[in-house]
């Protein structure tokens, strides 16, 4: 598999994306979800559904950004 190579500036982008979502935004949609969960019936509140795929989305990326990080060569 060839090296993936990526600029300084590049690298420190996608760093600081993964550190966003992993320290301010899952945190923040996590409490949401906590909070909506609390309220009861899941299968027909709209805030823990939508909340939820978010959080969904979020770790798909932070795993996606993770993987990513770990091939990558700075050049």
């Amino acid at each position: 598999m060839p090296t993936k190579i990526i600029t300084r500036a590049g690298y420190n982008k996608l760093r600081q994306e993964h550190d966003y979502l992993w320290k301010e935004k899952r945190p923040e949609i996590t409490k949401i979800v906590t909070w909506a969960a609390s309220l009861g019936d899941r299968s027909e509140n709209a805030d823990y559904k939508e909340n939820k795929a978010k959080l969904r989305q979020i770790d798909r990326r932070i795993r996606y950004l993770q993987k990513r990080l770990d091939i990558l060569k700075i050049v």
